[in-house]
């Protein structure tokens, strides 16, 4: 049984990595076509192993260190392995920072794009949020005093983990819409960059797009050796759609919608778990993969008819 969660997890996790890089996997393939063939296979290589072992990889283990200070570099890598009581304290006392922290996140993340992101419109209510834009600073707003007000109550440090969620959000938009300027002056294929530039300029954009992920996958596992397999699958498998097979992709037109919702549904599960409400981690995969097949199946009608 322990096996088998496992690989609904990491499951879940390359699925979660797939849909939710969907946007940054296109702006690759449109920035790829203006390289050369070599500066192709440099980004196919060197920018791969960047991006899983640099970002995917990394990040996650050092979120753990962060919010465990006292277990040091190797034993936040090594924690989920361990049977030692002090180290499963310290994961269970550092989960409500790091859980409310991305749950707000993700929450934030998910209210923007219903509110203010144009979209294709996969379900009845979305045109109407659209037309509601401007309400999303308010529920916002909002919802983080919610959260704030009862985790101050709860757990003070919960409280700071929102608040921290919620700085993080506004300074990782600011990067997201820098790096998507950097791509329309990338995209004309006109700006003199070297492909070396083009590729250096790709990391960033992978970078700024991938947080989300990053967050999302503690609302499936604690685990960082988890977090690492699973996405690191899924960026492997994201790459070689981007060369091979982006333009099918792109005919999935509900794929992001349907990431988006995961996306909403995560941090609901995060934030419950950051009040102390145990979820069973096959949740999290389980209605992530729900919801994705949903839309995955939504799309594939409008491509077949």
């Amino acid at each position: 049984m322990h096996i088998l969660n496992a690989i609904l997890i990491i499951l879940g996790l390359a699925v979660f990595e797939i849909v939710s890089s969907i946007d940054n996997a296109v702006i690759n393939a449109e920035i790829l076509d203006t390289m050369s063939p070599r500066g192709r296979r440099w980004f196919m290589l060197w920018g791969f192993l960047f991006a899983v072992f640099a970002v995917r990889g990394l990040l996650p283990w050092l979120i753990v260190w962060a919010t465990n200070p006292a277990l040091g570099p190797v034993g936040a890598f090594t924690a989920t392995f361990s049977n030692d009581p002090a180290i499963a304290q310290s994961i269970a006392q550092s989960a409500p920072l790091l859980l409310a922290g991305g749950g707000i996140f993700l929450v934030f993340l998910f209210l923007h794009w219903l509110f203010l992101e144009p979209k294709a419109l996969g379900l009845r209510h979305e045109k109407f949020f659209l037309k509601q834009g401007v309400w999303f600073y308010g529920v916002s707003a909002v919802l983080l005093s919610v959260v704030v007000w009862y985790g101050l109550k709860t757990n003070p440090i919960m409280a700071f983990g929102a608040v921290i969620g919620s700085t993080a959000f506004f300074i990782m938009h600011g990067f997201k819409e820098n790096a998507e300027r950097a791509e329309e002056k990338l995209k004309k294929g006109d700006s003199g960059r070297s492909d070396l530039s083009k590729i250096l300029y790709l990391e960033i954009i992978d970078a700024s797009f991938s947080i989300d992920g990053i967050l999302g996958a503690f609302a499936f596992t604690l685990s960082v050796p988890y977090i690492l397999i699973g996405n690191g699958i899924g960026a492997f498998v994201l790459r070689e759609l981007t060369v091979k097979n982006i333009e099918n992709i792109k005919k999935y037109k509900f794929l992001k919608n349907g990431a988006m919702y995961a996306i909403g549904a995560l941090s609901i599960i995060m934030l419950l778990g950051a009040f102390g409400h145990e979820v069973p981690e096959w949740v999290s995969p389980a209605v992530m993969l729900a919801i994705v097949g949903y839309f995955f199946i939504k799309s594939r009608k409008i491509v077949s008819a």
